[in-house]
């Protein structure tokens, strides 16, 4: 499946696709993701479930851990800037 994407990035890094976890805060609980597209100023996650997001998150994918706000959202998808 290749999608356009709806802005082109500065500097892209490559397509990913890994487990990812989108946290909320000490004791909320952890929204499972996928890494879809990945680069140095932000991320495209697809979400395995609707859910209200809060502008301002943190993603954990593998040992790196990002602090995030929403940029857009498509559906499932999301955009974050770090």
């Amino acid at each position: 499946m290749n999608q356009n994407r709806l802005f082109a990035r500065t500097r892209p890094e490559g397509r990913v696709s890994k487990a990812a976890k989108i946290l909320f805060g000490p004791k909320a609980p952890v929204l499972d993701c996928t890494l879809i597209d990945y680069s140095a100023g932000g991320a495209c996650l697809q979400l395995l479930t609707y859910a209200d997001l809060p502008q301002r998150f943190e993603v954990l994918y593998g040992t790196t851990k990002k602090r995030c706000r929403l940029v857009w959202k498509r559906g499932l998808r999301i955009g974050v800037a770090f």
